[in-house]
Parts: C-alpha cells; structure tokens; sequence
C-alpha cells in the first residue's frame, strides 16, 4: 500500500511539472492548431453567445488533446498559486477563446466581410466530413448537429479571414539574417581563471568540446539553439560571428564566464520556423492596433451555466480532438 501510495505521488508531481510545461502554450491559445492568427482578449461583458452543443464541440476536442497526452489525472493538478485545477484553468482558457471568436464576428458584421460560395462549399463539406467522423460517444457527450459544426466552422473561418482581410497590406517580410538561428555548444562557469584554462584545453585540435562541456559546465544543457536578438550584445557579438567549427575565446554574459563552439551557423529550418512566428506576431500586432478601440466598446462575454456544470472528467466514450486540425488542413490557414 506504501508503494502504491508512493508512485501515485510520483505520478501526480510527474503530471504537475508536465502541466507547467504546456501552460505557456496555453497562455498564447489553446490550440497550436488554432491560434494562428486570432489574438485573445480577457475583458468581456453581455452579448449573445453560442449554443451549450456548438461550447461542447470545443470544450471536447481540446479536453481530447489534452487527455490523450496526460489521462484524466491532468483535471485535478493544480496549476497557479491560488490552486486552480486545471480543468478550471482550460474551460477558461476556451470561454476566453469563444468570446474573442464572436468579438470578431461582430466587426467582421460591421466591415461587411462576407463569405464566397466556395467558401461556404469547402465549409459546408468540411463540417459534413468532421460530423460524420463523430462516434456515437462524441456525439452523445457534445450533443452537437450537423447545423452546430457548420456554425462553429464558419464563426471560426470568419474571424480568420476578417484578421488576413484587415492586415493584407502590412509587410510580412523577415529576412534570413532578422531571424537567423545558429545552433552552439556551451561551457558556462563561474570563475574567469578557469575558463581560461578549459578554452585553452578545448580549443586544442582533436579536443572533444562537448564532452569537456558535460566535464566542466555548471549548466546542464550543453547544445542550445539561438535566435538573432534572442540575448545581448555581449553574448551575441562574439558568438554569432562564429562560423561552424569556431570557438569563441571566454566572455562574461550574466555573471558568467561562456566558452562556446558554433555547431552550425545557420539553422536553416529552424531560421525558417522562426521567421513564420515572427511574420505571424508582427501580423497579430498590426491586426490588434485595429481590432483594440473595437473591442473596447462591444466587449462580450460567453456565459451560461454550461461553465459550472461541465465535467472534463465525463464521457469517457468521447474521443473526437481533430476540429481545428480538420480545419486546417482543408482551408490552408
């Protein structure tokens, strides 16, 4: 019973420490899948909302995601000082999420943003496919028609298309060297003297520098990943004029002396990651400069007694997580 009791709590520090991980995540949207381009806003107060069945579509494919990674123990772990569990944590994140949502609908209402037919075809057989792929449990635990994912698809498509619509004539352009990401290894110690004399021994030729760094560095994590303006100039100046097989002579950045080895000096895909994320933040800012003294006069808020009585923890026979991945995929945003 000790034991049993004692790998129960190794298992819940495992999933709290997991938690803290993915909160960063949540913190920019609940979704990779879609928080692309939607920013989100916390203040709301009365307008109409969406239906308990159209709430559930989303409440189910993100509880999914969630649970498939994590099992139902992730409900309970606490995820703030005030001891928020985390299922309180998430059902707030995705009411936040739809009042941004149907804020954004209501201007897009306002700058007569309209739908092609195409549109609507590609939406309207995007909802069929999603709603026939629903099991019985799905369906049962959303109570969601086929009329429900329609309108949550077109809500969503929406909001998307009003961002791209407000921000197409706002320059996207990053240049390979605004977003360059260089791949290094690095020896970090205290005292000056003695990085001296471990660059001495690493620079050598023939020296295995990440084996010294595993020796000799008071930091764990010896490969790292920088991106340009990521850090100061103290350490960005030595280290990204390195090639690929240099290494930079000892230099104090934030009370530390670094010795560090340029693996690669251009990351390609990594550069390329990093500058979709910077295009899509210098979007999500254009669009926000725009989208704020709207939302400040028609703030709105997603009640109803949904949020209160909704238990991640049912439905066990419910599985659907792909909603937003679906989407995705079809509409190419």
């Amino acid at each position: 019973m000790k034991k049993q009791k004692t790998e129960t709590k190794k298992r819940t520090w495992g999933l709290r420490a997991a938690v803290l991980v993915i909160l960063a995540a949540l913190q920019i949207m609940l979704l990779t899948a879609c928080s692309v381009n939607i920013p989100m806003v916390s203040d709301s107060s009365d307008t109409e909302g969406y239906t308990d069945a159209q709430t559930m579509l989303i409440i189910a494919t993100e509880r999914n995601r969630y649970r498939q990674v994590y099992t139902d123990q992730i409900w309970n772990v606490e995820v703030s000082d005030d001891k928020t569990p985390f299922q309180t944590y998430l059902l707030e994140q995705i009411r936040t999420f739809l009042s941004e949502v149907k804020s954004m609908n209501l201007l897009a209402d306002e700058e007569g943003l309209t739908l092609t037919s195409q549109e609507r075809e590609q939406l309207k057989q995007l909802s069929d496919d999603y709603y026939n792929s629903l099991t019985d449990g799905d369906k049962a635990y959303t109570k969601a028609s086929r009329d429900d994912v329609y309108t949550m698809y077109e809500a969503y498509h929406r909001a998307n298309k009003l961002v791209d619509e407000m921000t197409k004539d706002v320059s996207l352009e990053i240049s390979d060297s605004e977003a360059k990401v260089i791949q290094v290894q690095e020896i970090v110690v205290s005292d000056e003297a003695k990085a001296q004399e471990i660059y001495e021994k690493a620079a050598n030729e023939g020296a295995d520098f990440a084996a010294t760094a595993r020796k000799e560095s008071e930091n764990s994590d010896i490969d790292v990943s920088v991106g340009l303006g990521e850090r100061d100039s103290s350490y960005e100046d030595p280290v990204f004029a390195l090639e690929s097989g240099q290494i930079a002579a000892p230099f104090s950045y934030q009370g530390k002396w670094y010795i560090v080895k340029c693996v690669n000096d251009f990351d390609e895909d990594a550069t390329l990651e990093r500058k979709t994320n910077m295009a899509l933040k210098r979007k999500n800012q254009a669009f926000r400069s725009i989208y704020d003294s709207f939302e400040a006069e028609h703030k709105v808020e997603i009640d109803g007694a949904i949020w209160n009585k909704v238990s991640l923890s049912d439905g066990a026979d419910c599985t659907t997580s792909d909603f937003f991945e679906r989407y995705h995929e079809v509409m190419g945003e």
